[in-house]
């Protein structure tokens, strides 16, 4: 009888985690041996329980796990990374393959479909949810600047001009600038539209 794979379950919701290993833990072939439920905690967690597959959730405290894959491939290679999130959009799967993820799969995806992903991540092959896969090469990369990100990142918090432009050392109208090509880049209406369609896209993680 061959080992079981080994994994490492990463999400923030404790009530995820243990939903997600009941029931990969009914394959024969797969095995949890590790759960964290911070970015942060997923590199010392795989080395040390010898994780061969990491399920990531893509919004965590300390990491999120676009930065945990491309931590586990330049520091543990031998782990390879599944993406297993809430937030199926096209800018998140783009993100994550060039992060080093060897796959990008939906939380509703059917149990026997997430194991055999499992199994074929584990084999060293890709693996990509169909319908995101289509979306993302429909809607192409972020047209957003790093900068016009990181504004538009603070605007969706709801801050004023001049508070985006204390925390992010910027001038006012330099920020103005930033506002206005992000909502013209977005086809958005104000700023908080342009903000708000961005995060659809994933494209402000």
């Amino acid at each position: 009888m061959t080992e079981a794979i080994r994994l490492l379950l990463a999400d923030d919701q404790a009530l995820v985690r243990g939903a997600l290993a009941a029931l990969l833990e009914l394959e024969p072939d797969l095995e949890v041996v590790a759960q964290v439920g911070r970015g942060d905690e997923v590199l010392v967690a795989a080395r040390e329980a010898q994780a061969q597959v990491a399920l990531l959730d893509v919004e965590m405290p300390g990491l999120d796990g676009l930065a945990v894959a491309a931590q586990l491939r330049a520091e543990l290679p031998a782990c390879r990374s599944l993406i297993v999130t809430t937030f199926g959009r096209p800018g998140y799967l783009r993100r994550a393959m060039e992060a080093g993820a060897s796959g990008f799969v939906v939380k509703d995806t059917p149990a026997e479909r997430l194991a055999d992903a499992v199994r074929r991540v584990a084999a060293g092959l890709r693996v990509v949810d169909p319908a995101l896969a289509a979306e993302s090469l429909a809607s192409g990369a972020s047209p957003l600047t790093q900068r016009e990100t990181e504004v538009l990142r603070v605007a969706a918090r709801g801050g004023s001009v001049d508070e985006i432009a204390r925390e992010l050392r910027l001038s006012p109208g330099t920020v103005r600038n930033h506002l206005s090509a992000a909502i013209g880049k977005t086809g958005a209406r104000n700023r908080a539209d342009a903000a708000q369609a961005a995060a659809a896209q994933g494209w402000l993680l």
